[in-house]
Parts: structure tokens; C-alpha cells; sequence
């Protein structure tokens, strides 16, 4: 036997986080048990888990510092209401029959405990830790998570910790807030109007690149931290040293010309594949999109359906967009760029767009923020909170 588990309860200083292992005493996990016990090491001590002095947990349960400890006041919350509370939680699982069919005389835990060194609430630091313990048992007796929930839930939710997110696009239809722009007020100004909503994406236009290099994706990485950031470079050459520089820029998707040779899109998608970025391929004058994505090794993350500003005397042309997917395996988001109004975000919809593509109908309006809310009532999508800690699923 060999489980692994992991929670994270509660919230400021006494938040706590768990790790877990479980296994029998003849096994790995036995041996590491023996390890942790023996061979001490400085600030990391670890302890047996005692419900009170002289009562001892069983399974026998052993739970180690994740944090150094500089003090005695640390070393007293470690010793206090984190051993109780682990040691609680575990003969608690015993009494509630949650080793049902395990041997517990043969089994031993390993739980690594978080204590964050400004902690000083006993209180919460026992509940916290208590609940994480049981749900990180819960979890690894359940092998959790399963495959189809780790991969449903991977896009949809921020680390509760890290203090913001990283977006992904799993919920189409969105709309995309083109900054071709060159004059850093305006650029400030669209970014403070347009409504905070997990259905904008915001790109860098080419204009805006070309004056102000890629760090204009860390400028607008401050005012919108949160934000899906595409780098829109239409690359045409040198596709995997262009794709990097994005990503090293923070974006969160790049931009290579469908007229690049394939090659160099080829090693755009890959490099941004490597990186975890989006690859997108623009299909301004691309006579045959499908053609060309059916024709590459690796597929994009989104085709772009673009009528060029110089042409926007045309009309409106979705192409086959169901082409298109088949073409890429099924599995790709199709957007559509070049002067898009409200009155034809249904239509582009309809023929299959997942992402509506808009400038100046946002960016040049006397009122920003109404005309992007225009667009996203088209859209009729609701709002996920991506910053909920998920415990129950």
C-alpha cells in the first residue's frame, strides 16, 4: 500500500496545509516512517502524533515540520495544537471506520504539516489542521482525484495561495479586447474601463508591440494581473525563439502568421507548448485555413479568422469554421477579428466562433466599459469564482 493525499484548509496565518503518505510498515513508506524518526534534522524535528501525552494515534502516524522552526513559539504550535490535531483526526478516522479493511497494527502515516512562522491563533491552527488531516486521509483512501476530475478542474481554478491566476480559456464564447493602440494613457484607459470578467481576453495588438516592445505585457500584466494577455507578433520567422520571448514577457498566448513557412509555425506551436502558453495562427490572406492546419504536425490552440482594417469595406466571412475544427482534431478554439460590432456577434457565433475579436467598437468609444458590457450581453455567459478552494467536489 502506498496512497498519497493533500488538503489545504482555513485561511491567514493559520491556514493549514497537509501532505500526506500512508503505507504499510514493510513497505516504502514504513521505511521512510523509520527515516523520519531517526535521523533528525535541525528545525524539521519530527514528532510522533499523541491525542494527548501517552496516547498515541494509531495507525502510528508521525508528522514533520514543512517550515523550519527558528522559535519556541513555533515549536510549541508544532508540538501543541498540529500534533493534537493530526493525532485527532487520525483516531477519529478509526472510530468512524475510515480504515475499513486496513490493518492499522500495520500501517503507518506520514503527514507533513504547515505552520506559517505568524501564526498564533491555537484555536484555528487545531481546526484547520484537524480538518485538513481528515480530508487528506479522506482523499488518499479514495486515490483522489480521479482523471476526468483532475482534467476538468485544472483550468478552472486559482492556487488559493499564489495570489492570483493564471487563466484559461475552458468556457467559450469570449471576447477579445484588441489594443491597437500606441499611446500608453489610452492603453491605461481601456484597461481600467473594460469590466473585470472571465470572458475578456485582452490582447497586445501589433502596433502596440512594435512601439513599446514586449515589455508592454508586463506594463499591462500590472494593471490587469488576472487577465488572459495574448502577444499578438504575427511571427513569420524564427517561430520557437519568438514564442519564448512571449512567455518570458508573462503573456499567456502568442501570435505567428499563417503565411509563415510551416516550419516556423510548426516550432511557434511547440515552443509555446513547451512554455505553457496558447498558440494561435493568424489567417489573414490564408486562402485555405483548413488546408493548412490539417497539414501540420502539431495543431494550434486557436485559428484566428482575421479581415484586415484595410479591408473592412468587405464583407463579413466566417469560413467553415466546423472545417476547421475537424481539420485540428476537434479540439481548437476558432476566433474571428476585423471590425466586429454588436449587431453581428450572433452570426459569428452561429457559424462557430468561440472568440469575438474587438477593437475600436471598444477601445475608440466614448464610454469603454458600456461597449464592452454590449458585447458580453451577446455572449450570455456567467462568471466562475477560479479563486474558490475546492474541498468538496
Amino acid at each position: 500500500m502506498y496512497l498519497v493525499g493533500e488538503a489545504l484548509i482555513g485561511d491567514g496565518a493559520e491556514l493549514a496545509h497537509i501532505d500526506l503518505l500512508m503505507g504499510d510498515k514493510e513497505g516504502p513508506i514504513g521505511a521512510a516512517f523509520a527515516n523520519a524518526v531517526s535521523q533528525l534534522s535541525e528545525g524539521h524535528t519530527p514528532l510522533l502524533a499523541v491525542v494527548r501525552p501517552n496516547l498515541l494515534a494509531k495507525p502510528v502516524t508521525v508528522v514533520i515540520p514543512k517550515v523550519t522552526l527558528r522559535d519556541m513559539a513555533h515549536v510549541n504550535e508544532m508540538f501543541g495544537p498540529v500534533q493534537a490535531a493530526v493525532a485527532k483526526a487520525v483516531a477519529d478516522c478509526v472510530e468512524e471506520n475510515v480504515f475499513s479493511g486496513i490493518d492499522i497494527e500495520d500501517t503507518v502515516i506520514m503527514v507533513s504539516a504547515f505552520v506559517h512562522p505568524e501564526a498564533a491563533d491555537y484555536n484555528k491552527i487545531y481546526r484547520f489542521n484537524y480538518g485538513a488531516t481528515k480530508l487528506a486521509l479522506h482523499r488518499a483512501l479514495e486515490k483522489f482525484p480521479d482523471t476526468k476530475t483532475l482534467v476538468f478542474e485544472k483550468d478552472r481554478a486559482a492556487h488559493g495561495i499564489m495570489g492570483f491566476k493564471v487563466t484559461r480559456l475552458w468556457d467559450p464564447p469570449y471576447l477579445q479586447v484588441a489594443m491597437d493602440l500606441v499611446d500608453m494613457n489610452k492603453v491605461a484607459k481601456v484597461l481600467k474601463d473594460v469590466p473585470e470578467n472571465d470572458h475578456v481576453i485582452i490582447e497586445a495588438g501589433t502596433p502596440l508591440i512594435k512601439k513599446f516592445g514586449l515589455n508592454i505585457i508586463g506594463e499591462i500584466r500590472k494593471l490587469r494581473a488576472n487577465a488572459f494577455i495574448i502577444a499578438d507578433m504575427k511571427i513569420l520567422d524564427t517561430g520557437n525563439l519568438e514564442a519564448r520571448m512571449a512567455a518570458d514577457a508573462t503573456a499567456d498566448a502568442v501570435v505567428v502568421s499563417g503565411l509563415a513557412p510551416v516550419s516556423t509555425i510548426e516550432k511557434a506551436i511547440s515552443e509555446a507548448r513547451k512554455v505553457g502558453i496558447y498558440s494561435i495562427i493568424d489567417m489573414l490572406n490564408v486562402q485555405n485555413p483548413a488546408k493548412l492546419i490539417a497539414g501540420l504536425k502539431v495543431k494550434p490552440d486557436i485559428v484566428e479568422l482575421h479581415r484586415a482594417i484595410d479591408t473592412e469595406d468587405t464583407a463579413h466571412s466566417w469560413g467553415d469554421i466546423p472545417s476547421i475544427k475537424k481539420a485540428a482534431g476537434g479540439k481548437l478554439l476558432v476566433a474571428t477579428a476585423g471590425g466586429i460590432r454588436v449587431d453581428v456577434v450572433r452570426d459569428a457565433l452561429k457559424a462557430g466562433a468561440d472568440i469575438l475579436v474587438v477593437g475600436r467598437a471598444i477601445t475608440a468609444s466614448k464610454d469603454i466599459g458600456h461597449a464592452a458590457d454590449e458585447f458580453l450581453d451577446q455572449l450570455n455567459q456567467e462568471e466562475i469564482d477560479q479563486f474558490r478552494v475546492m474541498t468538496d467536489f
